[in-house]
């Protein structure tokens, strides 16, 4: 029972379609009304910038939820088991022996060293588009890039990489989201049994060895009671997590330039503007949309206290259009500074793969305001529905080399 004048927070529906399509005038609403909004059975969405920032860092929040939590419905079988062993989903004391090796994998200083290699992957793939002027910035240009480069960081081939493994990480990652679907169920369980199946044929041809690539560092850090299985289910995870964010985040740049002639304009005059026009991108349509946490203890949001038990969503993208943060947070600025948004996550669960998603977006987008006079859409981009990742199926583009 609610007491008697106090009003209830605003209600959102993650999986309404017109969320689905386009989350941003919820936010707006829920945002106004107050710091928490009502996420579902049992759970609370933090709102604002502000909140979600601090709480991103807060220990009385953990990843590690119940396995019957009626939140995440997931696919039944093996979608279980490897949430349960992936790091995202293991408190910091449980998993600081793969995250060391997997942050040293992708450290900063790792993925300034690839930006030489991204350059010319880049420039490969651009060139079949400029010859012909048409180009899909998915398949053609964010997914090959941002695949290829977390295979060879991994130690996988990348020979397999587009036919085999991205469509089977795309399925995959519908697993990895609260209130999955039961149609999608067998769909990812399907995707992750053939996704253990490769990754154990490439282990079996690895050996423990902590001085070695990060396959090797992984076995010799595992879990004596998990053994290969644990290495297993979190490279499984990078195959699909280790390019998403950075495939999300060049889509939805490349189709905010398209549609905003005058910052593609601003861009191509200035290709030092790359690295803050990626950070923009990451802002302005955050390539994951929130991220689920469990109150371990009571934590009071505005005049509110969060039970524990509690299901806690920060709302990653609608913290990012924040009006007492960002001004104009609805337009694109690839010059904004200071942008302080969240998209990447925060604190030791932050996205692991930040450091080499900026260096890529950097990369990238400058060789596109180097490589191109034109970019327009040749016809509507196509989204991918998700709750949780705003991402794209396809995006025609017309260009015009320089």
């Amino acid at each position: 029972m609610t007491p008697a004048g106090r009003v209830l927070p605003a209600r959102m529906d993650p999986l309404s379609p017109e969320v689905v399509a386009d989350p941003y005038p919820t936010y707006a609403r829920v945002r106004a009304a107050g710091p928490l909004c009502r996420f579902g059975p049992a759970s609370w969405g933090v709102t604002r910038h502000r909140d979600v920032a601090a709480l991103l860092r807060d220990r009385r929040l953990s990843n590690t939820f119940p396995e019957e939590d009626p939140q995440f419905r997931m696919a039944p079988d093996l979608s279980r088991d490897v949430f349960r062993r992936i790091i995202p989903t293991r408190d910091p004391d449980d998993h600081s022996r793969l995250h060391q090796q997997m942050v040293r994998a992708f450290s900063p200083g790792v993925a300034r060293r690839s930006a030489q290699r991204i350059g010319a992957l880049v420039d490969e793939l651009l060139t079949p588009g400029c010859d012909t002027g048409r180009l899909d910035a998915v398949a053609d240009l964010a997914f090959p890039v941002a695949a290829s480069v977390v295979c060879e960081l991994i130690g996988l081939p990348v020979a397999r990489t587009r036919a085999e493994v991205w469509p089977r990480a795309a399925a995959l990652g519908r697993a990895f989201t609260p209130f999955l679907p039961a149609a999608d169920r067998p769909a990812a369980d399907a995707a992750l049994s053939w996704l253990r199946g490769y990754v154990r044929e490439v282990l079996a041809e690895r050996r423990a060895d902590p001085d070695g690539d990060l396959l090797d560092r992984m076995l010799a850090v595992a879990d004596p009671a998990e053994g290969v299985e644990e290495v297993v289910d979190n490279v499984v995870f990078l195959c699909f997590t280790g390019y998403e964010t950075t495939m999300n985040m060049v889509c939805t740049g490349t189709v905010a330039l398209a549609r905003q002639p005058d910052e593609w304009r601003r861009l191509r005059a200035d290709p030092s503007l790359a690295g803050t026009a990626a950070e923009e991108f990451v802002r302005f349509d955050a390539p994951i949309q929130y991220t689920a946490r469990l109150a371990l203890e009571p934590i009071t949001v505005g005049e509110r206290v969060i039970r524990p038990g509690r299901s806690v969503f920060l709302l990653l993208g609608c913290a990012n259009h924040d009006e007492e943060v960002f001004a104009d947070p609805g337009r694109v600025d690839i010059g904004r500074r200071p942008n302080p948004h969240v998209g990447f996550g925060g604190g030791v669960r932050g996205c692991l793969g930040a450091a080499l998603a900026r260096i890529e977006g950097a990369v990238i987008f400058d060789r596109l305001a180097r490589r191109l006079a034109g970019l327009e859409l040749a016809a509507p981009p196509e989204r991918e529905p998700s709750a949780l990742f705003r991402s794209y199926a396809s995006i025609p583009l017309a260009v015009t080399p320089a």
